[in-house]
């Protein structure tokens, strides 16, 4: 009997000490794994120079409002943006983020306070770049116009890499590829356009290349005037140089309506010279929301958005 019970309780020391290894080397051999994977370092080329990423970052600050639109979509959240500049549809960001200062004039001292592991920034703050990257990563990622398409893909599939949100960003990108696709196949050919900005009652054109190119150089609408100067604030036209041209499109983005006194484009556009031009008379003047086109080009959200404006604007 005491030989039963002895045997009895060696089994079970031996249970014990299996159980406790076994329990050990699992997480010996799950930890370093899941540390790996959250704390994985890319090296990120971008146009102001190349900077060491660790994905899965918790705090991010977003200057670039196509950026933010992306990982809008996506489900990713971020730490700071610049309330000031918003779209309307991403307004919800202004009570649920700490402030980062003005587009141009980020505040250093609230995102030094907020010591984020990522700054995402575009052309507005090129000239603070090395400033901010003594505070974080910093990565530019604005859209090439002159490659447009190219560009926001690297993006998208960048933005995707560094958030664990491959999958989510191949789908969402196919879906706009496939928008556009409908597009081009729609697109007249015989037809031209011209992309005009108003503002404060001016008017400035652009052309392809431009950033409001996207029209002629991916959706496949053919520019009446394809040597307009490529810039950010696009050639100054007059409105006789717009009767001149007389395109059968006229693709207007309102800059006031965002940036200015509130929505002017209409009246300043429509006068008595422009009324003698084909898009007028055969009410083809189509006018852009500013919130896509003028604040937050080059997002998941704002480019499936400008397809869809210029699709239901073209006949």
């Amino acid at each position: 009997m005491i030989k039963k019970l002895s045997l009895l309780l060696l089994i079970a020391m031996l249970a014990v000490v299996a159980v406790a290894c076994g329990s050990n080397n699992e997480k010996e051999e799950s930890g370093p794994k899941k540390e790996s994977a959250k704390s994985e370092e890319i090296t990120v080329k971008h146009q102001l120079g190349e900077t060491k990423v660790k994905t899965n970052p918790e705090k991010v600050v977003v200057f670039d409002m196509g950026t933010l639109d992306t990982l809008d979509k996506l489900g990713v959240e971020v730490a700071a943006v610049p309330h000031d500049g918003l779209p309307e549809y991403l307004s919800k960001y202004e009570g649920t983020t700490e402030n980062a200062g003005g587009l141009k004039e980020p505040d250093f001292e609230k995102i030094n306070e907020i010591a984020p592991d990522l700054i995402l920034i575009s052309g507005r703050q090129s000239d603070a770049y090395e400033e901010l990257s003594k505070i974080a990563p910093t990565v530019y990622v604005g859209v090439d116009t002159t490659k447009y398409m190219e560009s926001f893909e690297e993006n998208v599939t960048l933005l995707g890499k560094i958030f664990g949100k491959e999958k989510e960003a191949a789908k969402e990108f196919a879906s706009v590829e496939e928008n556009i696709t409908a597009l081009k196949e729609k697109a007249p050919t015989d037809k031209k356009g011209l992309i005009i900005l108003a503002s404060g009652g001016k008017v400035s054109a652009y052309g392809p290349d431009s950033r409001f190119g996207i029209i002629h150089d991916v959706f496949g609408v053919p520019a009446v005037d394809d040597k307009l100067e490529v810039s950010t604030h696009g050639q100054s036209i007059s409105f006789e140089y717009i009767a001149e041209k007389d395109p059968d499109y006229l693709f207007v983005v309102d800059r006031d309506a965002v940036a200015g006194d509130g929505a002017a484009a209409k009246k300043t556009v429509e006068n008595d010279i422009v009324k003698n031009t084909k898009a007028y008379k055969e009410g083809n003047i189509v006018y852009l929301d500013p919130n896509y086109w003028y604040l937050s080009g080059g997002g998941l959200e704002s480019v499936d958005s400008m397809v869809k404006e210029v699709s239901e604007g073209i006949k």
